[in-house]
């Protein structure tokens, strides 16, 4: 019976499921971003998250269990040195996958799965979002605290005329 056997197989063995989710996993941690199928990304994602997480807490089990799942000293190395110093705070969803279209081969679902934190187009583009919203906000704010006081246009008139008579003074 094939009771609670859900994952993707991959049309592959299991030895070899694990050895290319492993070398994978090493690809994407060395790397940060790389480029492949959509089902093993899905595949890679599954794998690669539970052992970011277990790279929070760096003790010498941790890297024992990390090490025996990748099978690669520097990968795990920057993994614990690097990586999980940059995803300490984040709770969970270190991957995205990203699909970029077909293969012109095969015809395949291609995409490209990356760390989160490591791309600095998406990061760039969060703050430009991230500061479109306090603009806004700030406009609406000032705009409910200017249009009670009457005051406030009248006192920024004289000051904009006099600025250019200032100018002209000093040339």
């Amino acid at each position: 019976m094939r009771h609670n056997k859900k994952f993707n197989h991959l049309g592959r063995t299991a030895s070899h499921r694990n050895a290319m989710l492993a070398n994978m996993a090493c690809s994407l941690i060395k790397h940060k971003r790389i480029t492949t199928t959509v089902a093993k990304a899905k595949a890679l994602k599954k794998f690669v998250e539970p052992l970011i997480t277990k790279s929070k807490n760096d003790t010498t089990n941790s890297r024992r269990v990390v090490f025996s799942n990748l099978q690669d000293k520097y990968a795990v190395t920057e993994l614990f040195k690097e990586i999980s110093v940059k995803i300490a705070d984040r709770p969970g969803g270190y991957t995205r996958i990203i699909k970029t279209g077909n293969r012109l081969g095969d015809n395949a679902e291609m995409c490209f799965i990356e760390l989160v934190d490591y791309n600095e187009n998406m990061a760039k583009e969060k703050v430009a979002k991230k500061a479109t919203r306090t603009r806004r906000s700030s406009k609406k704010a000032t705009a409910a605290t200017e249009t009670p006081a009457a005051e406030a246009p009248a006192t920024e008139a004289p000051a904009a005329t006099e600025a250019p008579a200032e100018e002209a003074k000093a040339e």
